[in-house]
């Protein structure tokens, strides 16, 4: 398994980053080894700077709905990027996100 570019980017960011990583999980010392550097995801598989393929096992926040780079999800999110991204102000999908969490949990 090639891991040059990983190695380079890991070298970068422990001048930079305290031990290197933001996450103590992320820097692979249990497991013996150095982190890898995600180039993308797609579905349930991560792909790092090195060309390197992985099965996705922690499957980090949103990922672990749809999986990576889910179709649909994309189209959605490229829509709502043509309307702006933050605003501070109110919007109706507020509301539309607070009728799911209610729906979702009906004590709250």
């Amino acid at each position: 398994m090639k891991r040059e570019k990983s190695q380079i980017l890991f070298e970068a960011a422990q001048k930079l980053i305290p031990a290197g990583v933001n996450s103590p999980v992320r820097a692979f010392r249990s497991v013996g080894s150095e982190p890898f550097y995600v180039k993308r995801g797609k579905g349930a598989y991560l792909f790092d700077v090195d060309g390197n393929q992985y099965l996705d096992y922690v499957a980090s926040w949103g990922a672990i709905i749809l999986g990576h780079a889910h179709d649909g999800l994309n189209s959605e999110i490229r829509a709502a990027l043509e309307e702006g991204t933050s605003f501070g102000a109110c919007h109706p999908y507020e509301i539309e996100l607070a009728k799911l969490i209610c729906e979702a949990f009906p004590s709250m």
